[in-house]
């Protein structure tokens, strides 16, 4: 029985790699006053463009109906499936992944359906998802394939910088008062995701001191659990993205990849905000 991989579109997962590891994603949308759409479907150049003109807007997750149509199709051809889906903190989409497997399970009720809570988003959803199918790729069971996913969200980190706070004082992701506060003060806070929510790492004055704190975290983590692979991801500021990356690169002597966060994510951080997502050989958690 073939085991495949269905994430959702807050993984950002590098199209190529989802084609070669044959990832199914399911899309999260946003929505403003007078429109919703695809977060698959906007570029964030776009999007940023339309935030300016109508603030900004809420997101929300996969229909139950996206969701059926999704994880049936798989099924239905006599394939195991393992869905892998953003923080149940931060969506309902996990929840109403559960919903969908009892009703698919009604209609094929030998089915093999797992779904896991990442227990955070972009690519340390993505490579959870990433490392699944490649084991499923070498033909391993749901068990195995699921165990994989697992071990791999213990030994990921997600770390990124917002360039201001306006974006999550507005989205609620930092209490109303401390955003304030650290906008007076021109904080700038390291964020990371743990136990499926946004938290400060560290707080320092300048971006660049941010970053520096950033890398500092990467290279401890890397010394003392080594890390297999490792993604930079960006809003809006690729060339910084990629003077990073290569700084990375040279000190890990490990290939990069730069990739965009999109508008589902990217509304509650904003343009500008930097970051990286690697996981390491040894549990980190």
């Amino acid at each position: 029985m073939v085991v495949k991989v269905i994430t959702d579109s807050t993984s950002y997962i590098d199209p190529d790699i989802r084609e070669e590891l044959d990832i199914e994603v399911v899309s999260l949308h946003v929505s403003f006053p007078d429109e919703s759409m695809p977060e698959t479907e906007i570029e964030n150049k776009t999007f940023y463009q339309l935030m300016e003109e109508k603030g900004i807007p809420v997101s929300s997750q996969p229909s139950v109906g996206e969701l059926y149509r999704a994880m049936e199709q798989v099924v239905a051809q006599g394939h195991a499936l393992l869905g892998i889906f953003l923080s149940s903190d931060m969506s309902g989409t996990y929840a109403s992944a559960g919903q969908v497997k009892a009703a698919v399970l009604e209609k094929y009720p030998g089915a093999r359906i797992e779904i896991i809570d990442s227990r955070s988003n972009s690519m340390q959803l993505g490579y959870a998802a990433i490392v699944a199918a490649r084991a499923a790729k070498e033909g391993e069971n749901i068990k195995e394939v699921k165990e994989a996913a697992e071990r791999n969200i213990q030994r990921s980190r997600f770390l990124f910088i917002p360039d201001n706070l306006v974006y999550l004082q507005k989205g609620g992701r930092i209490g109303g008062a401390q955003a304030l506060i650290g906008n007076m003060l021109r904080i700038i806070p390291v964020l990371t995701v743990e136990n499926g929510v946004t938290t400060v790492l560290k707080t320092v004055r300048t971006k660049a001191r941010a970053i520096k704190a950033m890398l500092d975290k990467m290279l401890q983590d890397h010394h003392e659990h080594r890390i297999r692979e490792i993604a930079v991801h960006h809003i809006n500021c690729l060339d910084q993205a990629r003077r990073l990356a290569a700084e990375i690169q040279a000190r890990l002597q490990l290939e990069v990849t730069v990739g965009a966060i999109g508008p589902v994510i990217g509304l509650h951080v904003g343009p500008g905000a930097i970051g990286m997502v690697y996981y390491t050989e040894q549990a980190l958690r």
